[in-house]
């Protein structure tokens, strides 16, 4: 059996690794379609309980805000707890938030539920990244992570728009209710197949002088979010402004999300490769989409094929991120993820909450500029982390 040794911790042989790895890909695909779930159902949730567009986009910005907040405290006050049991914790209270907002007759109750989803998820995707880390050798950490990070995007391919469409044709709450009893199977799982893995005990596989690289990769990440949620967040107000109906946003996300997971399919093993490269040119497709959806708008076909360049290239980028956060050797894998966890939920909620203001005061294609600015910014800052190597 192959051995890994990452952090100063034995991990689980390659062969042995990828029932593990996919169930943290289902966890992840729970996760994301319960932080997303918002999106796709927005125009339906302002409705039902009488507030805005850009209002209830702050369910989205709210959420992240938690996890911003708590990311990386959490990861710290959990470090010595058994990975297994932190996640069926974790998992729990994911359950529980849905059952709230499946319940809530008002938008505040709605907000506690995000609430609560948000501090689970503050501390779920750090406990993830450095549980997949630990079960593969060091020299497939990109292909790990990449597998996991699928689970984002089959989020995107079939949990946003299939919750959505459910949503659209029987209530959000039904929706909420679903996601639920998905956290509960995946719980289930992660209960019978997942292997269990030490809890890290220090960080003194750290290398000296890389926190500045760190905070580089960190602060790229934070751009690149704040870049692809001021548009996505309200990608339904998009598409409905363009000249879908209702009825279609959902088909168009799914859409969407297939070419997500085809970016996730074939960028993963580039990310062992060619890194640097593959980074570069990954977001540099996601700009291009963006912009292109700017000078498309307001036409729906133009709109719809630029979205799929944009949302292709995004599929991969949470993976680019974690890779190049756990391999600047900083800090340990654990806090790596907290550090890309938090900084990625500030995108999101700085990107949500700019990209209402703007679609309020000025339109949809003003946040699609926007988003494409935040985009080559992160770049520039990307660029900048793989020159300060050292």
């Amino acid at each position: 059996m192959v051995e890994a040794v990452v952090g100063g911790r034995s991990g689980v042989g390659s062969a042995r690794a990828r029932p593990g790895i996919l169930v943290l890909a289902a966890a992840v695909f729970a996760g994301v379609t319960t932080e997303m779930l918002p999106v796709g159902l927005l125009p339906a949730i302002a409705d039902s309980l009488q507030v805005s567009e850009s209002t209830t986009g702050l369910l989205v910005s709210f959420y992240a805000v938690m996890v911003a907040l708590g990311a990386v405290p959490l990861a710290v006050l959990t470090r010595r707890f058994r990975r297994k049991r932190l996640l069926l914790a974790v998992m729990g209270c994911y359950t529980l938030s849905n059952v709230v907002a499946a319940a809530a007759p008002t938008f505040a109750v709605l907000a506690v539920g995000r609430a609560i989803g948000g501090l689970s998820h503050a501390l779920f995707f750090s406990v993830v990244i450095g549980y997949a880390v630990r079960l593969v050798p060091p020299a497939m950490t990109g292909r790990a992570l990449a597998l996991v990070s699928s689970g984002a995007s089959v989020g995107f391919v079939l949990g946003v728009p299939l919750a959505t469409a459910l949503g659209n044709a029987v209530g959000w709450h039904v929706a909420f209710w679903l996601l639920a009893a998905l956290m509960l199977l995946v719980l289930a799982l992660i209960a019978v197949v997942l292997p269990d893995v030490d809890a890290p005990a220090t960080t003194a596989s750290a290398i000296p002088g890389q926190r500045g690289r760190m905070a580089l990769v960190v602060t790229s990440n934070a751009l690149a979010f704040v870049g692809h949620f001021t548009l996505y967040t309200y990608v339904s107000v998009l598409l409905l402004r363009s000249g879908a109906t209702q009825a279609a946003v959902a088909p168009i996300l799914l859409v969407f999300g297939v070419f997500g997971l085809l970016g996730v399919w074939f960028g993963g093993p580039w990310l062992d490769r060619s890194p640097r490269t593959s980074a570069l040119l990954i977001l540099g497709m996601v700009g291009v989409g963006i912009l292109a959806a700017a000078i498309g708008y307001p036409h729906l076909a133009g709109v719809v094929v630029a979205g799929a360049v944009w949302n292709g290239a995004w599929g991969p980028v949470s993976s680019v991120y974690q890779v190049a956060a756990v391999r600047t050797r900083a800090t340990s894998p654990e806090l790596a993820g907290a550090w890309i966890n938090a900084t990625s939920n500030v995108g999101i909620a700085v990107g949500a909450a700019i990209g209402g203001r703007v679609l309020a005061a000025a339109g949809i294609r003003e946040d699609a500029f926007l988003a494409f600015g935040a985009v080559i910014a992160a770049m520039a800052v990307f660029v900048l982390a793989q020159v300060c190597r050292h």
